[in-house]
């Protein structure tokens, strides 16, 4: 066990080799302490061995096993403390129910699609309304109609040659080029 400790005291306990791991990493910061989740796992598994068969000549691997776990608890929290994770508290409710937690995400996608649904057919239904609103101004001013559609066709042109000048999509999407 002892060589392990040092291998610990070497690597500061969380399983990566370096102790100048960039702040700004998010990801990496997650991954040490994944890293130190699962050391700490294992330390217990060590531990739960020990103490099953135990007896007077395994007190001193029961101490070390111990110390080792405290540090690398002590590890976990500091480096939990880098990481900004926002677990919705239904995930954890339906953690606790024994469930599986993808179903929250199933039922966040279902009501996505449910919104977006209504949302299409809202779209949909202005769509229809102001074409047949276009139809009935037609019957009843033709000339008005016909002056208006002239005047928004100049303006969506003008409006695309804008854009364009501007390296715009049309969707208000810029476009950039990538320098190698």
């Amino acid at each position: 066990m002892e060589s392990s400790q040092n291998a610990t005291g070497r690597n500061g306990g969380n399983g990566m080799v370096s102790n100048q791991t960039s702040a700004a990493d998010p990801k990496q910061n997650l991954n040490q302490t994944i890293n130190s989740v699962q050391k700490t796992l294992g330390l217990l598994h060590q531990l739960y061995l020990t103490v099953s068969s135990f007896n007077s000549a395994s007190q001193l691997p029961l101490l070390q096993r111990l110390n080792s776990l405290v540090t690398e608890l002590d590890n976990m929290v500091k480096l939990s403390e880098k990481c900004d994770i926002q677990v919705p508290v239904e995930v954890l409710n339906l953690i606790d129910e024994g469930k599986n937690p993808d179903e929250f995400t199933k039922d966040v996608i279902n009501s996505c699609i449910g919104k977006n649904q209504v949302t299409k057919g809202r779209t949909d239904a202005f769509k229809s309304f102001r074409k047949h609103h276009l139809e009935e101004l037609e019957r009843t001013f033709p000339d008005e109609v016909e002056s208006y559609r002239e005047i928004r066709a100049s303006s969506a042109a003008e409006a695309k040659r804008l854009a364009q000048s501007q390296s715009m999509l049309q969707n208000g999407d810029v476009k950039f080029k990538t320098e190698l």
